[in-house]
């Protein structure tokens, strides 16, 4: 059954037209900013999901989420123009053949080591409405197992910035890992993050997708880079964590 179109107004439009960063005739990419729901939000704000009808075409195709982000989280995001395209990269993300690279800041200071793999199992956990990711024993019987690699970009006296690559997808993956060795995403309420910062206020989820490499339906390996929006960046600034590239 076709989904019925979701009526935007000319400046929903306008937002996620200024979000694209890529475009050609089997993929859409976008720069996601913090905030934003991917798919499945509970107010009355439009998801990403939702504000894609802003491409649809006259026969009622529009671009499908490949893959989803926090709400919380910003940069890159992949979208498939047509249903092959969809079919081709849904199954090259489920057999881990897309490569994406994350910045964080995170408190206090830099992990020990400064490089290293958090390869540790996760559970999910419902308290409410809300629903958690637990670190779990590998025996445990809803065990997913979950392994991330990490490497410090700066450090300050009071935070550090580290480039992360998750080997699996689990949900919050990143941010439970992180919390599980003592250094949670600086604005991870969720997860223990600090709300202050040496002294400075932490706008958000200090977590940014910076990096997204994936096969592309016509051949080879497409890599897509977003810069941190400011509120990332600025942040970054006042802690005195100087920039560095994220390699692909």
């Amino acid at each position: 059954m076709a989904l019925a179109p979701v009526k935007l107004s000319p400046e929903e439009i306008a937002q996620v037209r200024a979000m694209v960063i890529f475009h050609d005739d089997q993929v859409l990419v976008l720069n996601k900013p913090a905030g934003l729901s991917s798919q499945g939000g509970r107010g009355q704000v439009h998801t990403l999901d939702e504000l894609l009808w802003a491409f649809a075409k006259s026969n009622g195709n529009r671009p499908r989420l490949v893959h989803r982000l926090d709400r919380d989280t910003s940069g890159v995001i992949l979208t498939a123009k047509t249903k092959p395209a969809a079919a081709f990269l849904g199954k090259a993300l489920m057999n881990r053949r897309f490569r994406k690279h994350y910045q964080a800041i995170v408190a206090p200071g830099a992990p020990e080591p400064r490089a290293g793999i958090i390869e540790a199992p996760l559970r999910r956990v419902e308290q409410g409405r809300e629903v958690y990711m637990r670190i779990c024993e590998p025996d445990h019987p809803d065990a997913q197992s979950a392994k991330s690699v990490y490497r410090t970009l700066a450090e300050g006296p009071d935070a550090a910035l580290l480039e992360l690559e998750p080997h699996t997808g689990r949900m919050h993956q990143l941010r439970a890992h992180l919390a599980s060795i003592g250094r949670p995403i600086a604005g991870d309420a969720r997860y223990g993050g600090a709300l202050m910062v040496g002294g400075e206020p932490v706008p958000r989820l200090m977590l940014h997708a910076a990096t997204l490499g994936f096969p592309h339906p016509d051949g080879g390996m497409k890599w897509i880079h977003a810069d941190p929006p400011e509120d990332f960046s600025g942040l970054q600034a006042r802690l005195a964590l100087a920039s560095a590239a994220v390699a692909p």
